[in-house]
């Protein structure tokens, strides 16, 4: 039996599991991986559109519109372009991951919510941003993952 750091799991609804461990250890480190390179290119690609599609202008004045101070778009834009490549490369990738959740409520907050809950209603429902904090959440709990350059120490 491989050797694991997770305990035995024991006493569960399902009854006694034995040596069926919850987590296989083998694998666990490349899931975190994968789902710290997709989070990443996902914060790229929206930092991106920020820069390249909506300018970081046209962005300033659209959170202005809203009634938030247009210098948040400038924080937000180098928070996600900060964050997308922390986590690709596995810098302290569990902290990038907590540091990316605040800008994804606040936009739940001020434009998803009121939109509804499917992310292809108008003006898109806060499925989309919800899932994606979630999986931020599920990376911080997670770990780093494997080819991290600077693991986060726990």
């Amino acid at each position: 039996m491989h050797q694991s750091y997770m305990p035995r799991c024991t006493h569960t609804p399902f009854g006694d599991l034995g040596d069926m461990m919850m987590i296989d250890t083998r694998f666990a480190p490349y899931a975190a991986l994968a789902l710290r390179l997709a989070l990443g290119a996902l914060f790229l690609a929206h930092a991106g559109l920020k820069l390249f599609v909506f300018t970081p202008a046209g962005t300033a004045a659209y959170f202005a519109s809203l009634g938030l101070p247009s210098a948040l778009a400038y924080l937000v834009i180098a928070v996600e372009l900060a964050g997308g490549v922390a986590l690709i490369l596995g810098v302290y990738a569990r902290i990038a991951a907590l540091l990316l959740i605040p800008g994804l409520l606040g936009a739940i907050v001020t434009v998803h919510f009121a939109a509804g809950f499917f992310f292809n209603d108008p003006n898109g429902g806060w499925e989309f941003p919800a899932f994606w904090a979630v999986s931020l959440v599920v990376l911080a709990a997670l770990g780093d993952g494997a080819l991290a350059l600077k693991p986060t120490r726990v």
